[in-house]
């Protein structure tokens, strides 16, 4: 059964230029569907016209009876004496009600209750039930802890909360309304990796549908099962998930152009054909005849359209050569505002070529801290030595132009001191030809205006470039071309990031700054996350080890559990090795959706017989 349905939607803002252009498709209840499409083809549209807010100019929409549909993308206007507590409760107005007239039953039948008064009450207390009254109170604390609402900002007024806040608070209470049907527009923006992971345990729980707008890779393959693209103004369909969109996108675009070349090969053929019968043909009716019949072919050809696709940016970093093997030196370094301390005692070593994520919650300090190393701020204690041939460059996470009227071409020629054909073909490198680049700096979208900052930084042989946030509110093209910019360079890479597909491209080490520390992890993203799990499962087995020693009475071990332990934790190792080898799959076979399926499900099942193998050894070491 279909949620939604849409059918030759078609909607235009400007004249003569339709936005959606016959866009159909349908959802099925429970799906939980990616919309894909480049910035402006349409897909905050679409979910507004699902909600209701728009209405589309032809076209039909229908949305399954008595379902709710909730969109995360709009901030309603609530009382300015509202807190953030208010605002979360907004979301049980229906139990509030229904609680209200519980109470007003309950006075009634203070003095006698008839059958009528009963059959209300208990219809009425069903409901509550239903719509989870008696946990109403749990889940707002449940709900408000995963996406990070602390206590202090349930207490504040809404309207004094930042924007990334109050979508926060707005994604919450959508949440907690319990809506059948949910519209996510770029739902992470504002998360942390915490909170991220958080969103996606919930959604994989969550028993409605819900229809996502994200360009955060990651979370699209955990959440998703099915893609469509917005291209042109109309639906194109992926039955998977990103990965599985991004490899048949590619299958589909081979297929379509070798199906082009083999098309015009023909034409050529038939065409040359065509001209020597008309050449021959001169008074000779029945070739002349023949010339005009191929020609008529050739018109009547089903023709393939030449398939377009992105190309990515040719432009690469030059590092300056690196002398010595200390880029950064870091002693003691500590540094608060007021009575909060960010972080204390921090010592550690950075070697040229290294590439060092910095992930941890927001507000911990990591802007902070990569505006320490450049010299943007001060340390209470402590200091930070850089190599003496070390050249950095930082990519802030807002970006900052000192004469943002000025072109884009003008910025290169005058601040950066080039030619305006060297400028011309940088800006082309990154995207920016043709009469774009006489727009001033400031006309340009924060995607556009981090790719001119990362365009103006390779100006300089750098050898340590510093970025916050790189890929922040970029789409999915604009965060490609960034990494592929960043794919050659082989300089020292320091960057804070919540994206994990960035992350897990570039990151050989990860700096988690936690609890006013930076633990540091020598590794992967990915064996970062492992060790993060093996570490949460031995901590659970010691607390069950535990919790089994204050029991009184306690079984004896065998005699030979020396040599049990042994045999489990070889079993433990081999598992884990098999783990590391199944990620080095995934990496050769990235291209053969088949083979990742088949990776995956072998995965799995040595994740779950290794998860066995730790209760055991928990069991017997307890």
């Amino acid at each position: 059964m279909a949620d939604i349905s849409l059918q030759g939607l078609v909607k235009a803002f400007e004249q003569d230029k339709n936005i959606l252009d016959g866009l159909s498709f349908e959802v099925l209840e429970g799906e939980r569907v990616g919309i894909l499409g480049k910035n402006g083809a349409g897909k905050t549209t679409v979910f507004k016209l699902i909600n209701g807010e728009l209405e589309p100019d032809e076209g039909i929409i229908s949305i399954s009876s008595g379902k709710r549909v909730g969109l995360i993308s709009q901030i309603p206007v609530y009382p300015k004496d509202y807190t953030t507590e208010d605002v979360l409760r907004c979301a049980h107005l229906r139990l509030d009600e229904i609680s209200a007239r519980m109470k007003e039953l309950e006075k009634e039948m203070a003095g006698g209750a008839d059958d009528k008064l009963l059959a209300e009450y208990d219809s009425l207390m069903a409901s509550f039930e239903a719509y989870g009254g008696y946990d109403a109170d749990t889940d707002i604390n449940k709900v408000a802890a995963g996406l990070e609402i602390s206590d202090e900002m349930r207490a504040q007024l809404f309207d004094s909360l930042s924007g990334g806040e109050k979508t926060r608070v707005n994604l919450a209470r959508l949440i907690l309304e319990k809506t059948d049907i949910l519209l996510l527009d770029e739902p992470t923006n504002h998360l942390d990796l915490r909170a991220t992971e958080w969103l996606e345990e919930y959604l994989l729980r969550f028993k409605g549908t819900v229809l996502v707008i994200s360009h955060d890779r990651f979370f699209l393959d955990r959440t998703v099962n099915r893609v469509i693209e917005i291209v042109n103004g109309r639906a194109e369909f992926y039955s998977g998930n990103y990965s599985f969109y991004v490899v048949e996108k590619q299958r589909r675009f081979d297929e379509q152009l070798k199906r082009y070349e083999q098309e015009q090969k023909e034409i050529k053929r038939l065409t040359e054909a065509a001209n020597r019968l008309q050449q021959w043909g001169t008074g000779n009716e029945r070739l002349m005849k023949k010339s005009f019949a191929i020609r008529s072919r050739i018109e009547r050809m089903d023709k393939t359209e030449r398939p377009d696709m992105e190309r990515g940016l040719k432009a690469r970093f030059v590092e300056k050569r690196f002398q010595g093997d200390e880029v950064l030196v870091i002693k003691g370094l500590s540094k608060g505002y007021g009575d909060r301390e960010l972080f204390a005692g921090v010592d550690l070593l950075v070697q040229g070529g290294e590439r060092i994520a910095l992930i941890g919650d927001n507000g911990t300090g990591k802007s902070t801290f990569l505006k320490l190393i450049m010299g943007e701020e001060e340390p209470d204690k402590g200091y930070i030595k850089r190599g003496p041939s070390v050249r950095a460059a930082y990519l802030p996470q807002v970006i900052k132009f000192r004469n943002p009227a000025l072109s884009m071409l003008d910025l290169l020629i005058y601040e950066d001191n080039l030619t305006p054909q060297s400028a011309r073909n940088r800006l082309g490198a990154f995207k920016f030809t043709g009469e774009d680049v006489f727009k001033p700096v400031c006309a340009l979208s924060g995607g556009e205006q981090s790719r001119l900052r990362l365009c103006s930084l390779m100006k300089d042989d750098i050898n340590l470039l510093i970025l916050d946030e790189p890929t922040n509110h970029l789409d999915i093209l604009s965060r490609e071309w960034i990494e592929e910019a960043l794919e050659d360079y082989e300089g020292a890479l320091l960057f804070v990031s919540h994206d994990r597909y960035f992350i897990n491209r570039f990151a050989s080490r990860v700096w988690e700054l936690r609890d006013g520390q930076i633990f540091d992890y020598k590794g992967s993203f990915e064996e970062y996350k492992q060790f993060k799990a093996n570490t949460a499962r031995f901590t659970e087995i010691k607390r069950k080890a535990a919790q089994k020693e204050e029991k009184p009475k306690r079984k004896p071990k065998p005699r030979d559990t020396g040599k049990l332990l042994a045999r489990l934790e070889r079993e433990i190792e081999e598992l884990e090795k098999k783990l590391k080898d199944y990620d080095s799959e995934v990496e050769k076979y990235s291209t053969d959706y088949e083979k990742l399926l088949e990776i995956g499900a072998a995965r799995e099942r040595a994740e779950a017989e290794l998860n066995a193998l730790y209760e055991k050894w928990g069991e017997l070491s307890g």
